[in-house]
């Protein structure tokens, strides 16, 4: 017999225990280690969505995230550039374009100044453009910060980046991150809600709102506010809600029997889903019921009841908040302005496209703040990335202007949940290309955010494949000047 085969029949369960890498000791010492995750050991398996206590009194409740997908211009709505609009048709410094890759631009470009009139508004004085009329009467309510960057310049990577940390996928969403850490405050509803206009879905697809490695009862659920507000969760024809709590309890009591058996966690998420499906038959419709709202509210949103579009979208979401769902992330296809027709040029273009979502998320400030939740609700609005403070390669002989896509520096805003209102929070040099003062990096972003609602980024973390995960990979500093 072969030396180490026999050696290998010879082996026992003590020689296991005892000359395994880590040992019986350090295998016990792991386990002590996880019991005391603050994650893990507050979780209840029964249900994983109850309400659960910040690693620290958190100034947001709620987060209404608006993504803007194809990501707008920046550079002509909060970053205003006199001496870029001065050196327009000018042919880009080396220093800004050698070295450097770009979507669609390979030849070297023309600088573009904005098209678009500037105004600083309100008592901060904040630089709006004139394509965001109703934003500019709220810039006193607003951060807007003008040092965003990332490391991304194609839509997908840059949103799976954005939203879960790393440009593949495979990671949690920010979303679910946050119902792993806190759950959610109404056990009828999801803690995490998608909305999705425009007519086509993100480029990052499902991954943006999905759990990756966490358990899938946190993962976001994509409503509509057309039709079935979700699809699937009603009865199907011949079946009343007697007959499905009857299938549900001879579900449940099948997948006790197989819990028992394997033990594995996935089995008691699926009973839990299917028994907030069954609760959530009730409450989607009436909390997603556009209908309720009087004439005055739909008209300051543009909304329409059984409408599939952003204002309505945003709508639903002050009302999906005000019924304690803590996660609301709506996605509007259509910001991609390379300037490849005239509905993509950042002219009449950009003003028609900005008109619906000016309108919407005006009104949903000042609704926030009339009915006192504003404190309470954080509110983020930006892309997945910027463009260029030059020409677009393809379209640069073209009448329509248009800009490529542009990851170094960009601009977002943020309202609300504990952020410091009215202020300009970093600068961009003065061509656009750099961050000058106080740079945001996409991590710094994310853990911003999960420091508003009272979560560490670095003690938020769960383990898989051998080592802690976190939203915030190894980076991100929260940005304290952001903060009230």
């Amino acid at each position: 017999m072969n030396p180490l085969q026999q050696r290998l029949q010879n082996l026992t369960r003590r020689h296991f225990l005892r000359d395994c890498k880590i040992g019986l000791g350090g295998m016990a010492m792991a386990s002590m280690l996880a019991d005391e995750s603050p994650a893990e050991q507050k979780i209840d398996p029964a249900n994983p969505l109850l309400a659960r206590d910040p690693h620290f009194p958190g100034t947001a409740k709620h987060v209404i995230y608006l993504h803007m997908a194809g990501s707008p211009p920046h550079l002509d709505l909060f970053d205003y550039k006199p001496e870029l609009v001065r050196l327009n048709d000018q042919p880009c410094p080396d220093e800004y374009y050698d070295g450097k890759r770009f979507a669609f631009t390979s030849s070297r470009p023309t600088l573009l100044g904005t098209p678009q009139k500037f105004k600083q508004h309100g008592e901060s004085g904040t630089w709006v453009s004139e394509a965001l009329p109703n934003i500019a009467k709220v810039t006193d309510d607003i951060a807007v910060i003008k040092s965003v960057t990332t490391s991304q310049f194609n839509h997908a990577p840059a949103q799976m980046f954005l939203y879960t940390g790393s440009p593949q996928p495979g990671r949690p969403s920010m979303g679910s991150w946050v119902t792993y850490g806190l759950g959610s405050e109404n056990a009828n509803l999801p803690g995490f809600v998608a909305l999705i206009s425009g007519g086509v879905s993100p480029s990052g697809g499902k991954d943006l709102w999905g759990t990756g490695f966490l358990s899938s009862v946190f993962q976001g659920v994509q409503c509509r506010s057309q039709g079935e507000p979700v699809l699937y969760v009603s009865n199907p024809k011949g079946m009343n809600r007697d007959v499905r709590r009857l299938s549900l309890d001879a579900l449940r009591d099948l997948n006790e029997l197989q819990a028992q058996e394997l033990g594995s966690p996935e089995t008691r998420t699926r009973i839990a889903q299917y028994e907030l499906a069954y609760r959530m038959q009730m409450s989607v419709p009436q909390a997603m019921d556009l209908t309720q709202e009087p004439k005055h509210v739909l008209d300051a949103y543009g909304a329409v009841p059984g409408n599939g579009s952003f204002n309505n979208n945003v709508l639903l979401a002050r009302r999906l908040v005000e019924h304690g769902v803590r996660f609301v992330q709506l996605f509007d296809w259509g910001w991609d302005f390379h300037g490849t027709n005239a509905s993509r040029g950042i002219r009449e273009g950009l003003t028609s496209r900005c008109k619906p979502m000016d309108q919407a998320v005006g009104a949903l400030i000042t609704d926030l703040k009339e009915r006192g939740l504003l404190d309470e609700t954080l509110i983020v609005w930006g892309g997945e990335f910027g463009r260029t403070p030059f020409r677009e390669g393809r379209t640069s002989k073209s009448n329509v202007l248009g800009r490529d896509h542009f990851p170094d520096c960009y601009s977002m805003f943020m309202a609300g949940g504990g952020i410091k209102p009215g202020i300009s929070y970093g600068e961009s040099d003065p061509l656009g290309f750099t961050p000058a003062v106080d740079k945001v990096h996409v991590h710094d972003l994310q853990a911003t955010i999960l420091h508003t609602l009272g979560l560490n980024h670095e003690k938020l973390t769960h383990r898989f494949q051998g080592r802690d995960y976190r939203l915030t990979d190894v980076h991100g500093e929260v940005v304290e000047g952001l903060l009230a």
